[in-house]
């Protein structure tokens, strides 16, 4: 395969149950890394949206695997978190009231290219 024939890889994780916020948070860590260095920065974040992105992470290198590409030259070159549709519930409160509570969702993306 030519080196102006190769694409991006891309993997995504839509309608995860974790808050936009707080998966931007990891997803900035491993953007533009190679993918050994991204694995474990995510191995061992203690963060719980590193359990989303290292799934789709590994789902974007074995569709780069399938393609028969050399897995050590990739890295991250994208990785981002859409804010996807909002659950909304309610929580009953003294006196007749109810409180609103929104479970955030998110759509990960994230893509591997060749160096």
């Amino acid at each position: 395969m030519a080196s102006t024939q190769i694409k991006k890889f891309t993997a995504s994780h839509k309608f995860a149950r974790i808050a936009p916020r707080k998966a931007r948070l990891v997803a900035d860590q491993i953007r533009g890394k190679g993918i050994e260095d991204a694995l474990a920065t995510l191995e061992f974040s203690p963060r719980r949206g590193a359990w989303f992105i290292k799934s789709v992470l590994r789902s974007a290198i074995a569709n780069a695997e399938e393609a028969n590409l050399d897995v050590g030259r990739l890295f991250v070159s994208e990785s981002r978190v859409d804010e996807g549709p909002t659950i909304k519930r309610f929580q009953p409160k003294d006196r007749g009231r109810s409180h609103p509570i929104m479970k955030r969702t998110s759509h990960i993306h994230v893509s591997v290219d060749v160096r």
